[in-house]
């Protein structure tokens, strides 16, 4: 039994383009269901992610 590697890279763009892409991707996904509760779900993702970002921006000092 041979044990899965671990992947140790970098992950692409910065945490927050990669939580804008997820926000984003998310509402897409949201448009394409019927109204209920998936979609719900996904807006509320979206809107979630979308509140980390703020206080991201309020933590990370710019340069």
């Amino acid at each position: 039994m041979s044990k899965k590697k671990r992947n140790r890279g970098r992950p692409a763009g910065s945490f927050e383009d990669r939580l804008g892409k997820f926000a984003e991707d998310a509402r897409i996904a949201a448009r394409k269901l019927p109204p209920g509760r998936e979609r719900d779900a996904l807006m509320k993702k979206a809107r979630q992610t979308e509140t980390v970002m703020e206080v991201s921006e309020w933590l990370v000092p710019r340069k």
